[in-house]
């Protein structure tokens, strides 16, 4: 029987290493490579082409909805499974926007997560059972979708440059770790502050916190691991 490869996203070392021992005590799955931060997601997804990245949200340099929205446009044969602290509606709609296809919270049961991750690596859908009864009402899923659309009016490296200002990247950081020039991130970094009229470097980063884009204190996921 083929097993199902997964891919492991997450910039907690011991979270990684919790799911990696759940998911290798299986039969029929397969952890083929771990990723720490976003872009390193993106990159072993084109070069192993697993069957789902487990992806956590919050996770720096590039945050998990943006991997994921590349993962599904350079890797559409992998599926991303959202695995996040945060289970709130904004959060969850920008996930399945971005091309996820499945989404549950660190505090869910480990046979839970199994579940989730057969059902994805078989082309499913699968979410936790808060988060699907949610996504099953009608007005709720509208009032969803209008509120995701005017969340966030940036481009995918608009986005990007957002975050790792929050991060606290200086211009030749961004530069640095963007491969390009200092001159094209500043002229990224005012395009942002005009689209948002933001014009202070605090504000901006309460405004990437309040989107969800960076963390305002890190996640342990510690819960979740005593329950595996």
């Amino acid at each position: 029987m083929k097993k199902i490869t997964v891919l492991l996203s997450d910039d907690h070392a011991v979270f990684r290493e919790g799911l990696r021992s759940l998911l290798q005590a299986t039969d029929d799955i397969d952890v083929i490579g771990e990723a720490e931060d976003g872009h390193s997601a993106v990159a072993e997804a084109i070069r192993l082409q697993p069957d789902v990245v487990l992806m956590d949200i919050a996770m720096p340099r590039l945050n998990g909805v943006e991997a994921a929205r590349r993962i599904a446009r350079q890797v559409p044969a992998a599926k991303v499974l959202i695995l996040s602290t945060y289970s709130d509606d904004q959060h969850v709609q920008q996930a399945i926007e971005a091309g996820a296809s499945g989404y549950f919270t660190k505090t869910a049961p480990a046979a839970g997560l199994l579940r989730a991750v057969r059902r994805t690596g078989k082309t499913s859908t699968s979410f936790s059972q808060s988060i699907a009864s949610r996504l099953l009402k009608p007005r709720q899923k509208r009032e969803l979708q209008s509120k995701s659309n005017a969340t966030l009016p940036l481009s995918s490296r608009q986005t990007e440059v957002l975050q790792l200002i929050a991060e606290g990247c200086s211009n030749k950081r961004i530069a640095s770790l963007l491969s390009v020039s200092p001159k094209t991130v500043e002229k990224h970094r005012q395009l942002v502050m005009d689209k948002l009229d933001i014009h202070e470097v605090a504000t901006l980063t309460r405004y990437a916190i309040s989107s969800g884009l960076v963390e305002s204190a890190p996640a342990s996921g510690s819960g979740a691991l005593e329950r595996w």
